[in-house]
């Protein structure tokens, strides 16, 4: 149970190297900026993300804390007991600790599908039964909801959800779903997520569903399809925020000249010199978002990072390509490929690098959360 009350809250508005001790979180925070997370920041620059923390909303922008989208599957795939139990109730837990005002619980709709390569990559090994990606569906969704209930987690359904999970010290569960398989050709389901409380969906992910083509399997349908046109517009009419993490650029362009609203891709980087993986984008790609008015999620992934000094310095490429008021935060916490960044504790090292690194405050507040918050709020969060 997380303590809400007023003298709580008041420590938490404590200034500089109080807010540690206050926390009880000094020597934890310490650790965390060790030589071994490629950091050395001071106790005055902790101190200093963490009170970006407490005036500014903050968000991670596409996670699975520990793994809850595999609870109640019945028998485990191969994937599944390669990945290892759920341990939602600990890194949950630690989300407040770290002080996010929200974060993106996303449901993995194919995750019945996928295998792993002996390289590592992800990928369908078969399709789906009938009716059988609507039902993963409605499981995971259940899980979600009792999440909620199990963690005492604020809702998130908009931008004011997020900001009182702040005020109040807690976290807002906005719900999620990675793939849009569910989806099918069903249209009247973008309304029923919505009732569900889904705010985003990720269109595509390993399995190439009816909607278009993703980044790490052969084209087949040459970009968005007619059925994934219709499913964007869809998403627009009932609030929900597109996420083209995992399309094609071709898919990408598509959404955006189908949609009317500021799209996301929740979690990659840029490709760079000697950095190649299908699940990077060109600076071209990560534009074209941007220029549409959304935002591109920098995700600590280890392709081309060994610790969460590397992965500043992809936020700061991503700044470089299409400023500072696109750039957003997406861990993919805990299915990601290599974490360097599996802590939720260690969330105040986010904004404390950022401003060390020579960030002004606001430029901090929109990458950490304030530009999410804008696109949710622009899909009518």
């Amino acid at each position: 149970m997380i303590d809400d009350s007023p003298s709580r809250r008041t420590i938490l508005a404590m200034a500089g190297g109080a807010i540690l001790a206050a926390l009880g979180a000094r020597s934890a925070f310490a650790d965390a900026a060790s030589e071994a997370l490629g950091l050395k920041l001071t106790e005055d620059q902790i101190a200093a993300g963490t009170q970006i923390l407490l005036k500014h909303p903050s968000v991670d922008i596409h996670c699975h804390p520990g793994r809850f989208f595999v609870r109640n599957f019945g028998e485990p795939t191969r994937l599944m007991k390669a990945l290892g139990a759920p341990t939602d109730d600990e890194v949950i837990k630690h989300l407040p600790i770290g002080h996010l005002s929200g974060a993106l619980f996303c449901g993995v709709a194919d995750m019945a599908l996928l295998d792993a390569s002996p390289q590592g990559g992800l990928f369908a090994g078969r399709d789906w039964a009938a009716g059988e990606a609507w039902r993963e569906y409605e499981r995971q969704i259940n899980v979600l909801k009792g999440l909620s209930k199990r963690h005492t987690l604020y809702r998130g359904r908009t931008t004011r959800d997020v900001l009182r999970a702040q005020k109040l010290g807690r976290t807002a569960n906005i719900f999620a779903v990675e793939g849009g398989d569910f989806f099918e050709d069903k249209l009247d389901r973008v309304h029923i997520a919505y009732r569900d409380g889904v705010r985003a969906v990720t269109i595509v992910h390993y399995h190439v569903n009816m909607l278009g083509d993703i980044q790490t399997a052969a084209a087949v349908h040459g970009g968005l399809t007619p059925t994934g046109k219709a499913v964007v517009q869809e998403m627009n009419k009932a609030g929900i925020v597109i996420d083209v993490a995992h399309a094609t650029y071709n898919t990408t362009r598509g959404v955006i000249d189908a949609s009317t609203r500021p799209v996301m891709l929740s979690h990659s980087n840029l490709l760079a010199p000697g950095l190649d993986n299908p699940r990077l984008v060109s600076a071209e790609h990560a534009n074209m978002v941007a220029k549409a008015g959304g935002i591109i999620g920098s995700v600590p992934w280890g392709i081309g990072q060994t610790n969460v000094s590397d992965w500043i310095d992809s936020i700061f490429r991503l700044i470089d390509a299409v400023g500072a008021d696109h750039v957003a935060i997406g861990t993919d916490m805990d299915a990601n490929f290599r974490p360097v960044f599996t802590d939720y504790r260690q969330w105040p090292l986010i904004p404390a690098a950022l401003l060390a690194r020579g960030l002004h405050e606001p430029e901090v507040a929109a990458i950490i959360g304030g530009n999410f918050m804008r696109v949710f709020k622009a899909n009518g969060g």
